[in-house]
């Protein structure tokens, strides 16, 4: 399906919500809080930030799932060296079973790529709102593979699974591109972080959380970022 006519609403209204949106997040908890601190540790921190993000999700009780689906994703903004090396740190306090157990974990296979392609356009199309065509443009114009891989294996299997909801989902990628000081891809996703369903507060609060373990350069060009964003 080709997204150059319809439009975001005629996609959203076909495909449905996608699958993991939830109710609006107005502030953060402790759980969320600890949660986007291990996003921000595992872009841009050592192991041993890691152990200590890990930790800190241990003892606000961070539902399992959400970490889980953390790592998970984390490949996508972080990079597949970095998502393993949190992974195997999480393995040694993480009971895999127990988790793979949850029926919101959900096992799913590459015979689901028509599903992945849906859920991808309609997520996609919630993150991006009236910038989604022309995003979508803007990317196949890169090269029309990178379009393929970030509807189907970015939003579509990676961010539309069930366990961890959109809004706490764009979140986790505010922190993880303020540590990777990657300005292009948080501009965008401090407005997908609205998009999604997260309050203003709460993208001030993870700023606020993430302020002790990015560079403080990262905390500031971010805040400025930030600024601009609300001001519009």
């Amino acid at each position: 399906m080709t997204l150059s006519g319809p439009g975001v609403a005629n996609v959203l209204q076909k495909m449905g919500n996608p699958l993991n949106a939830s109710e609006p997040l107005v502030s953060l908890d402790p759980q969320t809080t600890a949660l986007v601190r291990l996003a921000a540790r595992i872009t841009g921190g050592s192991e041993l930030d890691v152990r200590s993000g890990l930790a800190e999700c241990g003892a606000v009780a961070v539902p399992d799932l959400w970490v889980e689906e953390l790592i998970l994703q984390s490949y996508l903004f972080a990079g597949f060296p970095r998502a393993l090396n949190a992974a195997r740190e999480w393995r040694r306090v993480g009971d895999l079973a127990r988790v793979t157990r949850d029926p919101e974990a959900g096992a799913e296979s590459y015979a689901d790529v028509d599903d992945w392609r849906a859920r991808g356009e309609a997520t996609c199309a919630m993150v991006y709102g009236e910038m989604y065509e022309k995003l979508r443009g803007n990317i196949r114009r890169l090269h029309p593979e990178f379009d393929q891989w970030m509807i189907v294996e970015g939003y579509g299997k990676v961010l539309s699974r069930k366990g961890l909801d959109l809004p706490r989902r764009e979140l986790c990628i505010v922190a993880a591109c303020v540590a990777a000081q990657q300005d292009r891809q948080l501009h965008s996703h401090l407005h997908g972080a609205l998009n999604a369903g997260a309050s203003r507060a709460a993208v001030d609060a993870t700023l606020a959380a993430i302020r002790d373990v990015v560079p403080e350069g990262a905390i500031v060009s971010a805040s400025l970022l930030w600024n601009r964003v609300k001001s519009k």
